[in-house]
């Protein structure tokens, strides 16, 4: 076993013998509303909106972005476990700043090796054993952080899915103060209608 393993499984082992009765919450979220945010392991939702477990769903993705299955995880959080309100929530100094689809593409087609990056930006660790595939995938890259809570904001708001009645607020969490900043544009898009 790895040492990351033994240290998991030790972590868990610790949580679960102080567990108590959060084997009992209920499936919805208590606080009904919902996160979407990056899967940057600087963000802790908990931490910087003030969850405990049971109070809110958090859904993760590289960027935080409104991509077809965080829609498909908003859309079941509401439907099913009634979710009234919900956060798009990006965040400064943000990896799918630091490249585009064509860099993303260009370096799987070469190997499936981890890249490096310097600043004259991201390298490919050679090696062969690259794919295609590649090609398929849109990489949601964020050229403006503004922007593009905005356009997932937009994207939510506007889905034939999504309820009219849920008010999407857009704000970008900030790396190094640990503060939420409110995007005005992207909340006014996401009224409640």
């Amino acid at each position: 076993m790895s040492t990351v393993v033994n240290e998991v499984l030790t972590a868990n082992q610790r949580y679960a013998s102080n567990f108590g009765n959060k084997g009992s919450l209920p499936m919805p979220p208590g606080r009904h509303f919902a996160i979407l945010t990056c899967m940057d392991a600087r963000l802790d939702p908990a931490q910087y909106a003030g969850l405990a477990e049971g109070d809110a769903h958090v859904i993760r993705n590289a960027g935080g972005r409104a991509s077809d299955d965080a829609i498909r995880s908003l859309v079941i959080s509401y439907k099913l476990l009634g979710t009234r309100e919900w956060f798009v929530i990006h965040h400064t100094d943000c990896g799918m700043e630091t490249f585009t689809d064509e860099v993303m593409r260009k370096l799987l087609r070469s190997s499936l090796k981890t890249a490096s990056v310097d600043a004259r930006g991201w390298h490919d660790a050679g090696g062969g054993g690259g794919s295609p595939e590649g090609e398929h995938i849109s990489w949601l890259t964020i050229p403006n952080q503004e922007q593009s809570v905005l356009e997932d904001v937009q994207r939510i708001r506007n889905h034939p899915l999504v309820p009219g009645n849920i008010p999407v607020y857009g704000y970008i969490y900030d790396v190094k103060s640990g503060k939420l900043i409110d995007m005005p544009a992207a909340t006014a898009a996401g009224r409640a209608r």
